[in-house]
């Protein structure tokens, strides 16, 4: 029992001893507190920690190409394509009451129970964080798009991931994907697809040719591609070339075709051919004429072309009358022909070949140009005996008309009354000459 009062009694005066200490101590007025942690300054006027502001007090904080942000107790350097939501200056909250809970916590009753900072707004997310509860604190996530760098939301480069298949074009807190031309972007939003822009109206004026990534004009024959690249110009064939009709080339969309003059009809697509009207019927002559086709026209002649001296025995020849004294120094016998050479023919050039249809035994020929070839552009050259060939000297241009006596001289020993015998025939030939060279 003694002891129980010495324990009582020992603590009474230790009671008592805190008491006096505590009275007597003399009152004096509380220090102020002035120190803050790195990255905040103390402000007298608020009388609290306020941030300091790196981005303006340090010089070239950040180097090359970062760019300074500034945020609570520090700064960050980032590119400066980044996109940086700023956090607003946190609250200046007045001296609450002593809470026996720990921090995120308040009494209620014997317990302490979860503060929701979000519902009673006692939080520092920024405007565009949500904020989330979670038991003793919260937390704020960022939108999609962004990540989180301390208490600042940075938007995130997804364009560094290569998510498009072509080109990607970062914006804040997001991307999108970007085709080349010639493609589209597919159902994914990502990948390229190629565009078939034939089937959507490509400028191509004649054929279009889809390719990968872009597309082709072709034209059709006769065309020509212009300077750019859509349109089909006519190809001009005849200027090209001389040669691609024997007369003259029109030109026409696309082609050409080839003409003939009059008097000629196409043979194939370029060639020339006369027509001959006297087997067609296309002629004015009467029925005392005949029908002579020449080149590009024809020409009609008398049935009966003998003159006097001479009279007419048969078609074509016409004879001149031993007895007559002005067939003396005549040739006894005259055939008429007729043909047509084309103009600028090439020379020498045979044309025409004389052959005598009957010959008397022992008899020596000779052949001549009796009359007709003035300027000289034919001469005979003489075969054999019973022959020669008229050869063209010269070249010579029509329409023309030449009218030529092409004698034969006979001299036979054998039949001699007053020396050698010398009769002679000729060939009439009226040679046309064409206006072209076809």
């Amino acid at each position: 029992m003694q002891g129980a009062c010495m324990s009582i009694l020992c603590v009474c005066i230790c009671v008592s001893v805190f008491l006096r200490s505590a009275i007597s101590q003399p009152h004096t007025e509380s220090d102020t507190y002035t120190e803050c942690t790195d990255g905040y300054h103390w402000d007298p006027q608020t009388e609290h920690c306020k941030d300091i502001n790196e981005c303006e007090t340090i010089p070239d904080a950040c180097k090359g190409e970062m760019k300074c942000f500034n945020h609570y107790g520090g700064y960050l350097c980032l590119p400066r394509s980044a996109s940086v939501i700023p956090a607003p200056e946190p609250p200046i909250t007045p001296t609450e009451a002593f809470n026996p809970c720990p921090v995120g916590y308040e009494p209620q009753g014997d317990s302490c129970v979860d503060v929701d900072e979000c519902e009673r707004d006692e939080h520092d997310c920024q405007p565009s964080q949500q904020c989330i509860n979670t038991l003793g604190a919260f937390t704020c996530q960022c939108p999609d798009g962004y990540r989180k760098v301390g208490t600042e939301c940075i938007d995130i480069d997804e364009c560094r991931y290569r998510y498009c298949q072509h080109r990607c074009v970062n914006v804040p807190g997001s991307f999108s994907c970007q085709c080349e031309p010639g493609f589209q972007l597919a159902g994914n939003n990502r990948s390229c697809i190629d565009v078939n822009e034939c089937e959507m109206g490509a400028p191509c004026s004649q054929r279009c040719y889809n390719t990968y990534g872009t597309f082709l004009c072709r034209c059709d024959q006769g065309y020509e591609l212009g300077p750019d690249g859509f349109a089909c110009n006519d190809i001009d064939e005849c200027s090209y070339s001389s040669y691609l009709c024997q007369f003259q080339c029109v030109n026409e969309p696309g082609k050409f075709s080839c003409v003939c003059p009059e008097g000629y009809q196409l043979l194939g697509t370029r060639m020339c051919q006369d027509i001959n009207e006297c087997e067609t019927g296309e002629h004015q002559c009467t029925e005392a004429q005949t029908c002579v086709n020449i080149h590009g026209r024809y020409q009609c002649v008398d049935n009966n072309r003998c003159q006097d001296p001479y009279v007419q025995v048969s078609e074509n020849r016409c004879v001149c009358p031993v007895n007559k004294p002005a067939c003396r120094e005549l040739p006894f016998s005259i055939v008429h022909r007729y043909m047509s050479i084309t103009s600028e023919r090439s020379v020498p050039s045979d044309i025409f070949q004389i052959q005598a249809t009957s010959v008397s035994a022992g008899a020596y020929n000779t052949f001549r140009i009796r009359s007709g070839d003035e300027n000289g552009d034919f001469y005979i050259r003489q075969i054999n005996n019973i022959s020669a060939m008229l050869v063209l000297a010269r070249a010579v241009s029509g329409p023309r008309e030449y009218t030529l006596d092409l004698e034969m001289v006979s001299v036979n020993p054998l039949v001699s009354y007053q020396g050698n015998y010398q009769t002679s025939s000729a060939l009439r030939l009226s040679i046309y000459v064409g206006p072209y060279t076809f």
